[in-house]
This record gives structure tokens, sequence and C-alpha cells, in this order.
């Protein structure tokens, strides 16, 4: 029933504006999670979008825009043509950067004004407070007006989310500030009844100088949070505007990208990007596809060769027809993955979630029962009021909403940019735990492009009629290993027979009748289902396959009739990969189809031991294999290329796919190796470890800073003789951790590959 429902749900991705706080993701979160027909939500406060999951027939995109507008945020409604990119913060930026100035203008006079006097500094004999209490009141109350205006957000957002009981950030600073603000206005009128020392509780100053700081944070966090989505705005650029289509005249014509239709002819000349995906029809050039590997050699291409948009043309002029354009090409499904991928959330986020929803509230409270606690022990209103506003402002949640996704859009990104697309927030923290690795053996641990290497011939027939009727039965076969032996008979120019029927024996073999014969090539087991005497050739099998070969038996009718041997290339990097992933403790295996003695000789040539190869293991066992491993209690990852890979892949905890390989099997894994290369799974599970000590890092931070903080702000220290913390002192510390968290966050941009 689970499947057919999520077959039918849709997911929409909308931009939130007005949260600031993991208390605000969370109140967005648990809006919509209420919304009936809605079945997963993720909002990333990083990105400041919500990722929903959701039931068409029960609720609708309008529905869902409206329970976050009830939540007391805006959803942005934006066209299909925006959704396909991120939404860009430099806009936003510029207006809190303004805004942050307007209020720096008028708080650095308010803050002279109010204090200069305090350490003998120069102030105006008009606002002298000892001769001229109102005056010095008056200035101090009209200094504060524009940057109440500048951050008048912080008022209508936080007033407002606290009446729907889902208070903020912008809450705890609203409430501080105008008790502030609201206490020296009636200093202000006690002042005018002739009470003259009530000039010296004044609090103005603290109210429009932490506005300003906190927008100054908020400028800050907003252009670091901006680097963090640098790798997805690297990926965009990387298409251009226009491309050359070749008329059915041979004109060229310059068109959009965006009108390049499928079937079109297009001409790319040196230094130009290949602007859609397609298969070259003439030319022949080397093309840098850095953007998408992480391999910096230029790949050779001519007719037939594919093309990826985004790649750089380097050598010579190229004519290719397009094949995918618009969202279907190679790199908008990459920028889709990272992008995904940077909107969810990790496993090691739900306890920060859970937290923040309590948070807000609880630090109210504290900052309440303070303020009567000092007031019950006989301290000022002054006193309590700096107590209370320390609290509210110190405790902001900024910084634990951001500890985890800033480093998950880092992390991913980074690893797009080295040829890893990791698909999610938790494969990216389950990758860091595998302590188990299956490798399939073809196209992923070899080149997947075997040759033929051997025949042995029984009885009267020569090796090229044996080739001939084996190759005619594997014509149809899209098994690597039949296309090898087609490939040799073509090569020797050997005319093929047209076979009447074909059937594929899963996991044994081929059935073939050509010209009313019975045509057999597969192992002992499909031999065994026909009563195919296999015994002289035992000794055979068993020498070509401890060379590594992969040896098949032949049959006509009823006789065996020879052997066939294929061998597939190993990978240049396959050994390093290995080498590299078991000195970091991670049990490694190979799995395969193959004979074991086959298997066997693979795996020793890349340093897998004997216990560790699976071999013979039929395509829809592949799976069962990966279950029984997780049932000792490893936390496993499976590595494939094929369609026979998928339920594997879905299996693993996480699964990894090489793109060379099918389509279904990138679908099915939760990373995908652009590069092809085996190393790329051991940087994989690097990258995953120092995002996650990253992650661990900022959220110690957080809880550490607000752990820290709320006591010093209640007057901690001043019971045991030390400060009393400053308001406008907590608001800068506030503004600072925030900032912090995403600089750490940002060191993530530093990462390399050990190994290439």
């Amino acid at each position: 029933m689970t499947d057919v429902n999520k077959d039918v749900n849709k997911d929409v991705t909308i931009p939130v504006e007005g949260m600031t706080c993991a208390a605000c993701s969370r109140a967005v979160e648990r809006a919509l999670e209420r919304t009936d027909g809605v079945s997963k939500v993720s909002v990333n406060l990083a990105t400041n979008k919500a990722n929903i999951e959701y039931d068409p027939v029960k609720v609708t995109v309008s529905n869902l825009n409206a329970a976050i507008t009830k939540a007391g945020y805006k959803p942005v409604i934006i066209d299909s043509k925006q959704m396909d990119g991120p939404i860009e913060g430099e806009q936003e930026n510029k207006g809190l950067w303004n805004k942050f100035i307007v209020s720096a203008i008028f708080a650095a006079p308010l803050f002279y004004i109010s204090m200069g006097h305090m350490i003998g500094l120069p102030i105006p004999k008009f606002i002298d407070p000892t001769n001229h209490a109102m005056s010095f009141g008056l200035v101090q109350f009209l200094l504060p007006i524009p940057i109440i205006i500048a951050g008048y957000e912080f008022y209508t957002v936080g007033f407002s989310t606290l009446l729907r009981g889902s208070p903020n950030m912008d809450s705890l600073v609203a409430i501080g500030t105008s008790s502030a603000l609201l206490y020296s206005i009636y200093a202000l009128f006690m002042i005018g009844e002739g009470h003259d020392e009530y000039a010296m509780q004044l609090y103005f100053e603290s109210g429009g100088v932490i506005i300003a700081l906190i927008l100054l944070g908020k400028t800050l966090e907003e252009g670091a949070k901006g680097k963090t989505s640098e790798a997805i705005k690297k990926l965009m650029s990387l298409t251009p505007d226009e491309a050359i289509v070749v008329g059915e005249d041979g004109k060229e014509h310059i068109i959009p990208v965006a009108e390049v239709q499928v079937g079109d002819i297009i001409r790319v000349r040196p230094g130009e990007r290949i602007p859609v995906d397609g298969t070259v029809i003439g030319g022949h050039t080397t093309i840098d596809e850095s953007m998408l590997t992480g391999e910096s050699i230029p790949v050779d291409k001519g007719a037939g060769d594919n093309v990826v948009g985004g790649s750089i043309n380097k050598t010579g002029t190229i004519t290719f027809r397009t094949s995918k354009v618009g969202s279907d090409t190679v790199l908008a499904q990459i920028i889709k993955m990272v992008e995904d991928a940077q909107g969810s959330k990790a496993p090691i986020a739900r306890m920060a979630d859970i937290i923040s929803g309590y948070f807000v509230p609880a630090v109210v409270l504290i900052a309440i029962l303070s303020a009567i606690g000092w007031a019950i022990a006989g301290e000022s209103v002054g006193f309590i009021l700096k107590v209370f506003i320390s609290i509210l402002v110190i405790a902001c949640p900024c910084a634990l909403g951001l500890a985890t996704p800033t480093a998950i859009m880092v992390g991913t990104g980074r690893g797009a940019e080295n040829g890893i697309l990791i698909k999610s927030g938790d494969a990216l923290e389950t990758a860091h735990k595998i302590d188990a690795i299956i490798l399939d053996k073809t196209g992923t641990i070899t080149v997947g492009e075997p040759e033929l290497k051997s025949i042995i011939t029984f009885g009267n027939i020569d090796e090229n009629e044996l080739l001939k009727n084996i190759a005619s039965a594997e014509r149809f076969s899209e098994h690597p290993l039949g296309q090898a032996i087609v490939a040799e008979a073509n090569e020797r120019g050997l005319e093929l027979y047209d076979a009447e029927s074909f059937e594929a024996v899963p996991g044994h073999g081929i059935k073939v009748i050509i010209e009313d014969k019975q045509i057999l090539a597969g192992n002992d087991k499909l031999m065994q289902i026909y009563d195919i005497d296999i015994s002289n050739a035992q000794e055979d099998m068993k020498r070509l396959s401890e060379m590594g070969e992969t040896p098949m038996y032949a049959a006509i009718g009823d006789d065996l009739v020879g052997i066939i041997a294929v061998a597939d290339v190993i990978k240049p990097s396959s050994r390093k990969a290995i080498e590299l992933l078991k000195n970091a403790g991670i049990k490694t295996m190979m799995l395969t189809g193959d004979n074991r003695a086959t298997a066997k000789a693979i795996a020793a040539q890349v340093g897998i031991g004997e216990s560790d190869v699976l071999a013979e293991v039929l395509p829809q066992d592949k799976a069962d294999n990966v279950k029984s491993l997780q049932g000792e209690g490893y936390k496993v990852a499976m590595v494939g290329d094929g369609i026979n890979d998928a339920p594997a892949l879905a299996q693993a905890d996480v699964g990894i796919a090489i793109s060379s390989g099918t389509d279904i099997a990138m679908e099915s894994a939760d990373i995908v190796l652009m590069g092809n290369d085996l190393v790329d799974v051991y940087t994989a599970i690097e990258l995953s470890k120092k995002t996650i000590v990253n992650i661990k890092q900022n959220l110690f931070w957080a809880f550490a800073y607000n752990t820290l903080g709320i006591p010093i702000a209640a007057g901690l220290l001043y019971i045991f003789g030390g400060p009393l913390l400053n308001p406008m002192i907590a608001a800068a510390a506030m503004a600072l951790s925030s900032v912090s968290v995403v600089s750490n966050a940002l060191r993530l941009r530093g990462f390399k590959p050990k190994y290439s």
C-alpha cells in the first residue's frame, strides 16, 4: 500500500521568506505536517526552502502555501523556470546591508550620547544630562526611530509568531528591545514630570544598538550562507546562453539554448562549451569534462561518442545531434540532485529540530523567572531589565538551526565539484558509518569491456565455425561477454547466421535456435539443465578460470563443441581503491556471477581475499547477499553499475553507482560517481566523515554557546562578584555565534581528495 501511495505522491519545493532561526523552520514544518495529505516535510533554514511530499488528491500547492502563511511566514510564488535554479540571495543581502547602514548611522551617535558622558567624553551642552535631562532624553528617543524602521521585521514577524504560539528568534529580539524602549519612554515621561534622576535610567541605546548589531550579524550570515551554494551557482553557469544550430540548408543559426530541440544539429568550435547533450556526427576533438567527473584530462571524442552539456570543447570543431535538452540534460539532473541533497536533512539534524521547538518558549520563561528572582532580591528596575533583555537576546537559536544544513550544503557541493553526487543528507551522514563494502566486478572493479581471449574446440568443428555459431547466438544479447564474442567475430570478418529464436536464461547463459539447431552458451548449470556432458572440459575450464578469464561452454544440439573464454580488463585504480578501503578498516568484498575460480583470480589481482569473494551469484540474489551482511551487524555499501545491481543498491545502507552504468542503477543509488573511478568511493566516505565532524563541531558550539550564555546573562557571574552582562554585548555575541557556525561549515570548501 505504501509503495502505491508513494507513486501517486508529488514533490514540491517552496521558498519561504521570514525564517530566521531553527524555531522558525520547525514552526513551518509543524504547520505543513499537520496539513492533511502531506506525507513528508523538510524545511531547510540554510536554503530557506520547504521540500514537501504530498498527495495531490488531498491537498494542493495553494493549500501548502496557506499553511505556511498561517504559521506566520511568506511562501514565495515562483514560476516553473525559476524552480529549476536556486533562489539568489544577492538582492536580499543587499537589502540587509542597506538596513544595517541606516541603523549604524543612527546607533553610533545614540551610543555615544548615552554612554560617552559616563567615561568623560565631551557631548554638546544642550543635551548634558545634568542640566538638560529632557533634551538628553528626547534626542535618545528620536535616534532609535530610524533604527526600528530599518529592523521593523523583527517586530512584525516576532510578535506575529508569538501570538500564533510559535515564538522564534525575532520574538526574543522584539520582546527584549520593546521592553527596553517602553521602559525608556516611561522614564522620559517621568523626566517630564520633574524627576531628572530618571535620565540615568534610559535604555534607548540598548534597543537601538541591539537591532543594529543583529542586522550586522544577519548581513554577515547571509553573505556566508551565499557562499555555501557556490557549487550550484558554478554548475548553473556552465551552460552557454546560445547555441549554433545547423539548418537543413547547411547554414548556421545562433539561437538561445532554451530553444534548442531534440534532434537539432549543433556545431561547437574550439574553446566553446557544449550547450546540451548529444551524439557526435562529425569532426574530432578533445573535451574537458572535469565539471562532471572531476577528472582534468580531456577525453577524445569522435563520431558516435556522446557529449555532455556544460563541458568544454578543446581542440577541434564538431557537430552533434542533440539527444537531451532543458531539464533532461545530465547537467540539469546533477543540479537537481545537488539541490535536493542540500535541501534535505541528515538524521543528526533531528535532535536540533526537536530542541528548537521547545527552546524559545523555554528562554522566555527563564528570562521572566530570572527577572522575578532579581526583583525579589531587591535589585533595581534597570538591573532587572538588563538581565531580562540579555537572556532573550543571547539565547537566539540561529546557530542551532544553521549548524547542520550549512555543512550539508557545502559538503554536497564540494562532492559535486569532485564528481561525487550525494543525493541526500541521510546518505551523506550514513556513508561515514560504512564498515563493509560489496563491489560488483564487471564495470566496477573492471572496465566492463571484456575481450575474447581463448577458444578451445572439441570434435570436428574448427575455431572460426565455433566462433561464428556462438557469435550468431550472442548478437542479440546485451551482456558484455556476449558483445565481446560478437566483436571478435566481426574483427575476423565472419558472416553471422540469422537466429530463429533467442532466450536468455538469467544467471546461466543463452539458448538460441539457428538453422533448426539448438545453440547453448553459458555455465555448467545451463549445461546440466539441457543434459550436456561437460566432463571432458573440466580441466580446461579450471585452467582458464585460474588465469582470470571467464570461460563459457558452447554446445550445438546435444554435444559440447567447445569453450570460449573472455577476460575483462581491471581498472588501473581498482587495486589502489581497495587498498585504501581496507586500510580504513572497511571489510571489502567482490560480488560476481562468474564462476568461483575466475572470481578468485580477479580478486587476487586487486587484493581481495578468497574469503571475501561472492561468486556465481544470480542477479536476483545480489540483494540477499547485502541483506545477509547487514544481518551480521555491518553497515553496508554496495557499489555497482548494472540493471541487475539496482535491487542490491536499494537494499544497501548506502548504494553507490558508477555513472558509466545504467540510468536505473544511478536512480537506485544514494551516491553517484561521475568519474567512473573506484577511488572516489573512498573519497566519498572521507567527505562524509569530514562533513559529520564539521556538523558535530557546529552543534557542539551552538549548544555550548547557549548553555554558557544563558546563565551568564541571568547574572550567574554577578552572584560571585563578577560583571553583569550588557545586553549589547549579548547581541554582538549572538550575531557572531551564527557567523562562526557558517564560517566553520565553509571550511569544507577546502576539502580535497587525498588520492585521485
